[in-house]
């Protein structure tokens, strides 16, 4: 199912179907390790490769998912997160990554003592 929301944005479709979003990702590398990381949901993947590192992040992304939404905590999560959460399910936003910047310590330290490189994932996650 095509994500019905803009660039940035998710909708959860009803309840054990999937949830899509398009998020930005960095990936830089730190220590000796390559690191794939999501600032909207402040997770990452690491690996001593690109390819390692986004399989990393895929298992940490599934995992984050499947934990939030098991424990019914998945919305307050995005919430504490800073994303913009419609009542009902409807399509959700997350921070913008000048916000983000300020209120995420981990992300302001990437981006300024860190080469990295940004792109976008469309994400498309299995909720049963």
């Amino acid at each position: 199912m095509p994500n019905k929301g803009v660039q940035f944005s998710g909708d959860y479709n009803t309840p054990h179907e999937h949830i899509s979003m398009s998020l930005p990702l960095i990936e830089f590398e730190e220590d000796g390790s390559q690191i794939i990381y999501c600032p909207a949901l402040d997770v990452s993947g690491y690996g001593k490769d690109e390819a390692e590192a986004k399989q990393s992040f895929e298992i940490v992304l599934q995992e984050f998912f499947r934990y939030t939404l098991n424990k019914k905590t998945f919305f307050n999560e995005l919430v504490r997160l800073g994303w913009k959460v419609k009542k009902g399910h409807k399509p959700m936003t997350p921070p913008q990554m000048c916000d983000l910047l300020e209120t995420n310590e981990n992300f302001s330290r990437i981006f300024n003592q860190h080469d990295f490189r940004k792109f976008d994932k469309k994400i498309e996650m299995p909720v049963s």
